[in-house]
């Protein structure tokens, strides 16, 4: 029963998408603390692919009818027992500066805004959702 209301609706989506978030800020602070050492390329992973690879998942929990969120490696997202593990890979595709660095500040930090917002919006919605669930529990409306 209670395996029922934690794997409910839309909680497993929104937990594999805060983790992704909070991997993805990782990466991308360490280009920022890098942004001008030399030979340091800059390293993502790709969201496009991870929304792909998220609404397989998802796609084949509602065939199933419901329960875990099946998710598939890849190269990039490695789904862990914990939770997820990525393997970014170089990003950009810039002219090298003359210290062989790879740098676009404009570009890493509309990242860095997009990825917190990802996971600020998400980290709502998945207290809405504990929200709901405390309330049903306690029986109050």
């Amino acid at each position: 029963m209670i395996e029922g209301v934690t794997n409910g609706l839309d909680l497993p989506v929104l937990e594999r998408v805060i983790q992704f978030a909070a991997r993805r800020q990782d990466i991308i602070v360490n280009n920022i603390a890098n942004i001008s050492t030399p030979d340091f390329r800059p390293v993502d992973v790709s969201t496009s692919d991870f929304q792909a690879q998220l609404g397989d998942a998802i796609d084949q929990r509602r065939g199933s009818g419901g329960g875990d969120l099946p998710m598939q490696s890849t190269r990039e997202v490695q789904v862990t027992e914990g939770g997820l593990q990525l393997n970014p890979g170089p990003s950009g595709d810039n002219l090298l500066f003359h210290d062989g660095n790879d740098r676009d500040l404009e570009r890493i930090m509309q990242d860095l805004v997009q990825n917190f917002l990802v996971f600020r919006t998400t980290s709502e919605l998945l207290q809405n959702r504990f929200d709901i669930l405390n309330t049903a529990i306690r029986g109050r409306i």
